[in-house]
C-alpha cells in the first residue's frame, strides 16, 4: 500500500470525499514525516504543528458535512519563507533580517490557500534574499537533497523542493525570479511550474518574479493553479482575470502535430553533461513517438546578455543591503554580500545598459517561441553539486553558469516548467524544461502531463527508510 505521506493531493482529495482517509490522518502523516527526515534535510524553518492539526480538524468537519471549500481542502501544504504568511516572520533566508516583524496578513498566494482550506504545515527554507541557486543560508543553514544528503537542492526554493520530494506534504509554494522553482524541482526530482508573469497575483510584484506550485505530479500543480490564479488587487502587475481556466479539467491534450523545439545549447553557461543530454534527447524522442514534430533550435543567447542580468540582480540586492546598518550587513551570507556589493562600483549608465540587454534577452526568447509551439531544454546542465556549495566552483564572478536555461524565461514572462525525466548514473534526478508562449500556462501543463504519461518509469521516492 502507498504510505499516506506519498499520496498526491488528488489522491488525498478523493480519499477525503469517500471518507477512506481524513485530513487529520494526512496531516499527522506529514508531521511524522517531517519529524523523521528533517534533522537530515533541514527543509523547514518554522513548523505549525498544533495549528495545522486544528485546521485539519476543521477541514475534516467540512468534508463530513459535504461542504469542502475546494478540492484541496485539508491537503497539507508548505510555503516558502519569503511568501508572507499571517502570524509568521518573513526573514527571506538571511540572518540580517532575523527577529523582524511578524506578518499581519497573508500575501496573495498564502491567502488563496487558506481560503481553499489547505492545511499550512510549515514555512520552508531559502538562501539569503533568494539570490542563490543553492540551499545555503546564513539563517537557515544548509538544506540537503533527499536523494543524497551530501548534494545540493538548488534554489532558491530549496526547502520547498526537498519537502515535496521527501513527502512532507504533496503541495508547496515556491517563488521564481531566475529559475527558483524549476531548479530545485530538477535536482529534487519533482514537478514545478513557473507561471506567466502576473498569472498568480503576488505582493510585492517585481520584474520576472512569480510564485509557482511545486508538487510531485502535474495534476497536483493544476489543482494549485486553480486556486492561485484567483485575483488579488494588491498585485498591480497581475494579468486580467476573466474567470477560472479549470486547469485540472483541461489537462489532457494530444501532442500529435505540435512543433517542439529542442535546445541543448542556449549559447552560454556550463555545457550539458552527457547523462543529462541523453535524458533530454530521450524525452524529445518520446514526444516524436507520440506524434509531435521535434526540430533542433540553435543557440539564441550569448554570455553578454547573462552578464547584464547578473549586474542587474547584483545592483538590485546591493540597493537593499546598503540600507542595512553595518552590524546587520555583516550577518548576510558572505558569498551573497560580496557578490551583490560588487555592483556598487558600477554606474547608473551601466545599469541602464544592463536593463536594455535584459529586454534584448526577452525579445530573443519570445522570438524562438514564435517559430515553435513549445521549447524543450535541460532544466539544469549538471547534476547536483555539494550541499555546502553556493554555486559550481563557488565562483563570485560566475555564480549563474548553471541556470542559463531557466533565467531568460523569467525576463520574457513566458510560462515554463520542470518535469522529472530520469536519473543519472548516481541515481540523481534530471529535469526537462518545457517552455510555452506568453500566457499559455495551461498548454505548458498539458505538455508536462502528456510527458508524464510517456516517459520511462522513475525510481521510488527517496528516504523510504525514514518512514
Amino acid at each position: 500500500m502507498t504510505a499516506i505521506h506519498d499520496l498526491s493531493a488528488a489522491e488525498l482529495s478523493a480519499a477525503y470525499r469517500t471518507k477512506a482517509l481524513s485530513p487529520v490522518e494526512a496531516t499527522r502523516a506529514a508531521l511524522d514525516r517531517i519529524e523523521a527526515c528533517d534533522r537530515t534535510l533541514n527543509a523547514i524553518y518554522l513548523l505549525f504543528a498544533e495549528r495545522a492539526l486544528e485546521r485539519a480538524r476543521e477541514s475534516e468537519a467540512r468534508w463530513l458535512r459535504g461542504e469542502p471549500l475546494s478540492p484541496i481542502d485539508g491537503v497539507p501544504v508548505t510555503i516558502k519563507d519569503n511568501v508572507s504568511t499571517a502570524g509568521a516572520p518573513t526573514p527571506i533566508g538571511t540572518a540580517a533580517l532575523a527577529g523582524g516583524p511578524i506578518a499581519g496578513t497573508d500575501a496573495p498566494p498564502a491567502a488563496r490557500l487558506r481560503e481553499a482550506g489547505c492545511v499550512l504545515l510549515a514555512k520552508t527554507t531559502m538562501p539569503d534574499y533568494g539570490m542563490l541557486a543553492s540551499g545555503v543560508s546564513s539563517l537557515h543553514g544548509v538544506t540537503r537533497n533527499p536523494w543524497n544528503p551530501t548534494r545540493n537542492t538548488s534554489g532558491s526554493s530549496s526547502g520547498a523542493g526537498a519537502a515535496v520530494a521527501a513527502g512532507y506534504g504533496p503541495l508547496a509554494l515556491g517563488t521564481d525570479i531566475g529559475g527558483s522553482v524549476r531548479l530545485p524541482a530538477a535536482w529534487c526530482g519533482i514537478f514545478a511550474l513557473k507561471p506567466s508573469l502576473g498569472r498568480v497575483p503576488i505582493d510585492p510584484p517585481f520584474l520576472g518574479r512569480v510564485t509557482g506550485p511545486m508538487t510531485r505530479t502535474v495534476e497536483d500543480a493544476a489543482l494549485l493553479m486553480d486556486e492561485l490564479e484567483k485575483p488579488d488587487p494588491r498585485d498591480f502587475m497581475a494579468l486580467p482575470y476573466d474567470g477560472p481556466r479549470h486547469y485540472v479539467r483541461n489537462l489532457d491534450r494530444d501532442p500529435k502535430g505540435l512543433r517542439l523545439g529542442l535546445c541543448l545549447d542556449i549559447g552560454a553557461g556550463l555545457p550539458v553533461g552527457p547523462p543529462i543530454r541523453a535524458a533530454i534527447e530521450d524525452a524529445a524522442r518520446r514526444f516524436e513517438a507520440a506524434g509531435a514534430v521535434v526540430e533542433p533550435v540553435e543557440p539564441f543567447l550569448e554570455p553578454e546578455l547573462y552578464r547584464a542580468l547578473d549586474l542587474f540582480f547584483r545592483a538590485r540586492l546591493a540597493a537593499q543591503l546598503l540600507d542595512l546598518p553595518p552590524e546587520r550587513l555583516a550577518l548576510v551570507l558572505p558569498f551573497v554580500r560580496e557578490w551583490a556589493m560588487a555592483a556598487v562600483r558600477s554606474s547608473a549608465i551601466e545599469g541602464a545598459r544592463a536593463l536594455a540587454k535584459i529586454f534584448e534577452m526577452r525579445a530573443r526568447c519570445q522570438a524562438v517561441l514564435n517559430r515553435v509551439d513549445y521549447l524543450l531544454t535541460p532544466t539544469l546542465p549538471i547534476p547536483p553539486i555539494a550541499a555546502e556549495d553556493a554555486c559550481p566552483g563557488n565562483d563570485l564572478d560566475r555564480p549563474f553558469e548553471h541556470i542559463v536555461f531557466t533565467a531568460p524565461f523569467n525576463q520574457s514572462e513566458q510560462p515554463a516548467c520542470s518535469v522529472p525525466c530520469g536519473v543519472d548514473p548516481d541515481g540523481l534526478p534530471i529535469g526537462v524544461q518545457i517552455v510555452g508562449k506568453r500566457f499559455d500556462d495551461l498548454g505548458v501543463l498539458q505538455m508536462a502531463r502528456a510527458f508524464e504519461r510517456i516517459r520511462a518509469p522513475l525510481p521510488p521516492w527517496p528516504m523510504s527508510r525514514a518512514s
